[in-house]
C-alpha cells in the first residue's frame, strides 16, 4: 500500500497536466491565476485563523482546560467516560493543533493502547474543528448565514464521540 501512495500524487498531477496540455489550456497563466486567488483568500482569512489560535493558546495557558475537566469529572465518572479527554473535546472544536498537543499529553500519562488513548485516537480522527472550519470556509465563501451548520457540525462531533466512546471500550 505505502508503494501505491507513493504513485498517487505524482499520477494525479501528471493527469491534470496532460489533460490541460489535451484541451490546450494555458497551464501556467492558469497556475498563476489560481495562486493569486489563494494568497487573497489565505490574506482575508489569517485574522481568523491568529484569533482563532490566541484563543486556545490562552485559554490553555490559563489552566481553564483543567478547571473544566476538574467540575466535569463527577459527570464523567457517571458516565464511565475518562475526565482527562473532556479539555480534548473542547479544544477539538476549535484547533486540531492544539488537540493533538493534547493528544500527546494523554498517550504520555496513559498510553497509546490505554482506554483513554484509544478514545482520543478515535475521536481525534471522528471528530471535526467545528469552528475553526466554519470561521475559514464561510468567511472565504462571504457566507453570512450559516443556518443549521454549527447544530449539524455540534451532533455530528457528539456522535463521534460516542462511537468513539463505544469502539474504545470494545477494543479495551
Amino acid at each position: 500500500m505505502t508503494e501505491v501512495s507513493n504513485f498517487v500524487i505524482p499520477a494525479v498531477i501528471f493527469f491534470v497536466v496532460a489533460s490541460g496540455l489535451l484541451a490546450r489550456v494555458k497551464l501556467y497563466e492558469c497556475f498563476l491565476k489560481g495562486a493569486a486567488e489563494g494568497l487573497k483568500v489565505v490574506w482575508e482569512v489569517l485574522p481568523t485563523l491568529i484569533g482563532l489560535m490566541m484563543a486556545v493558546g490562552i485559554l490553555r495557558a490559563s489552566g481553564f482546560f483543567e478547571l473544566v475537566e476538574q467540575a466535569l469529572k463527577p459527570v464523567a465518572a457517571i458516565l464511565g467516560f475518562p475526565a482527562c479527554i473532556l479539555s480534548l473535546l473542547v479544544v477539538r472544536l476549535f484547533s486540531s493543533s492544539a488537540a493533538t498537543g493534547l493528544a500527546l499529553d494523554v498517550f504520555k500519562t496513559y498510553g497509546p493502547d490505554s482506554y483513554p488513548g484509544l478514545i482520543t485516537s478515535i475521536v481525534m480522527s471522528c471528530t471535526e474543528t467545528v469552528f475553526y472550519t466554519m470561521s475559514i470556509y464561510f468567511l472565504a465563501a462571504k457566507v453570512t448565514k450559516t443556518r443549521y451548520t454549527l447544530t449539524g457540525a455540534i451532533l455530528s462531533t457528539i456522535a463521534g464521540t460516542i462511537a468513539g466512546i463505544l469502539l474504545a471500550a470494545q477494543l479495551s
